[in-house]
């Protein structure tokens, strides 16, 4: 009776519990998966599966079942792997529940995996993808999967590409992270790329330097228009300010004399010539 009312109060509880998060931080590196535990439950234990190249499937790795630690070496399913590409994820087990599977990422590229280097500016980011691997011998059906989205939050995918992609409109002071995985045939195979993270940069505010600059050259074209007007439709005015005053020679005959004390005659040019003429008759 005893051990009835047990099990009835076991599998009460077991209908009522919730699966176990999944871990968390499921990281490859030379082939040791390592994750981190989304509850410090001691009762929840993990287990490590993987995918190949050429399959659809998931599978246990055979050494890396139902553990209740936090690493496992898979080394076991480079074996028969086409380009060594496999995919890796861990899932957290507790009473016959299950966790959604976690997927690994790597920080190593490797045949597998895409290098990938991330670059800023004001408003967008590039990802420089390389295809320097041993799997895009492939030929064009292999493509990169990018990923992308702001950091805290899920990466979504983004687009499919085949050399380096820019992303652009993104709000300056913002962090965004970007993965890339390799695709073959739309299919996703090997681990993608760790996430990796990027401020967007402000636009530089104009210096001192700068400023003055365009305030010299705003002067200069203020100057230059003022002249072409003056030249255009002031230049008879300026003519007239520039030309001195005409002045009326005296002659050297009447240097020296006040103009009041010069003589003035009211004879003609003719009437003086004929009273010398008859002066000289006069004196033979």
């Amino acid at each position: 009776m005893v051990f009835l009312l047990i099990w009835f109060h076991f599998v009460i509880q077991v209908l009522g519990e919730a699966p176990p998060p999944m871990p968390k931080q499921v990281l490859f590196d030379n082939w040791q998966l390592t994750w981190t535990p989304a509850t410090e439950d001691t009762s929840v234990n993990y287990t490590v599966m993987y995918r190949s190249f050429d399959s659809d499937s998931w599978n246990d790795v055979p050494n890396c079942k139902q553990m209740y630690a936090s690493s496992c070496n898979v080394t076991s399913t480079k074996t028969g792997a086409e380009h060594d590409c496999v995919m890796l994820g861990v899932r957290a087990e507790r009473h016959g529940l299950t966790s959604k599977l976690a997927i690994a990422c790597s920080r190593q590229s490797n045949s597998c995996t895409p290098k990938v280097g991330l670059s800023v500016r004001p408003g967008a980011l590039t990802l420089h993808l390389s295809r320097n691997s041993a799997i895009t011998q492939e030929g064009p059906f292999i493509k990169h999967k990018i990923y992308f989205g702001k950091e805290g939050e899920l990466l979504e995918a983004y687009e499919d590409a085949v050399s380096s992609v820019s992303i652009d409109n993104l709000k300056e002071g913002e962090h965004y992270c970007a993965s890339v995985q390799y695709t073959y045939f739309d299919k996703p195979v090997g681990l993608a790329s760790c996430p990796q993270c990027e401020v967007i940069p402000q636009s530089s505010p104009p210096t001192k330097q700068t400023e003055i600059t365009v305030a010299v050259v705003i002067v200069l074209a203020i100057l230059t228009l003022l002249i072409v007007y003056v030249l255009l439709y002031q230049r008879k005015r300026i003519k007239g300010w520039l030309q001195t005053p005409y002045k009326i020679p005296v002659p050297v005959l009447f240097e020296g004399r006040e103009p009041s004390l010069i003589p003035i005659s009211s004879k003609s040019p003719t009437e003086d010539i004929c009273d010398i003429t008859r002066m000289e008759l006069r004196g033979s």
